[in-house]
């Protein structure tokens, strides 16, 4: 915990925290009926995720702690959004609309494993990796698609009563950003499996 901890005053780390303390006004904002500001603050929050790691690189602020919070904020803003939109969807009136938020139940199902997987793997000593660039990929894929239909979604856009998505162009960005959220979720399997063999394979030694 000593090293989780060392270095940790940073520019990415703040940002990261930010953005999980933001996470709460995003949820109010649009629950509000406040749609345009919480895009707005969503968008801003997406850019700082795609800030901080170069920010680390760059600036040799890399940490321990950084490669578990930068996920952790990741993960429980695609929840939250995933859960608007999952409840947005299934309180509208267009069937294909209804339909289609089950897909958001793909999100919430890979995010809830990757945080209980993280915990399970910490309390056994062993340190979730940093994010696969499969995984970059689709968070960025996640949180282009979702300020798009949060922008211009067909009842759920801030901005649909000047355009609104066709239905067929809403379902192909969910569905995109689903496939890709599946292939992000196999890409760390095979990472975690090494990491649990070698563990339990010291301790049988020992």
């Amino acid at each position: 915990m000593k090293d989780l901890f060392k270095g940790c005053l940073t520019i990415p780390n703040f940002l990261s925290l930010t953005r999980i303390i933001l996470t709460p006004v995003i949820a109010y904002l649009f629950i509000s009926d406040m749609k345009i500001a919480a895009v707005i603050i969503l968008a801003v929050s997406a850019l700082s995720d795609t800030f901080d790691g170069q920010i680390a690189r760059k600036f040799n602020q890399v940490s321990a702690l950084g490669k578990i919070l930068d996920p952790v904020a990741d993960k429980i803003q695609q929840i939250t959004i995933a859960v608007i939109l999952l409840i947005e969807f299934h309180t509208a009136t267009d069937p294909f609309m209804k339909a289609f938020g089950y897909v958001f139940i793909v999100f919430l199902a890979k995010e809830a494993i990757m945080l209980i997987g993280g915990l399970v793997m910490l309390l056994f000593g062993i340190r979730p990796g940093a994010a696969e660039i499969y995984g970059k990929v689709a968070t960025l894929c996640f949180y282009i698609g979702m300020v798009v239909i949060l922008l211009f979604g067909p009842e759920v856009g801030a901005f649909s009563q000047y355009f609104i998505l066709p239905n067929f162009i809403t379902g192909a960005i969910i569905v995109i950003c689903a496939v890709m959220t599946l292939v992000a979720f196999a890409s760390y399997m095979p990472e975690t499996f090494r990491q649990f063999k070698e563990r339990f394979s010291k301790e049988n030694k020992a």
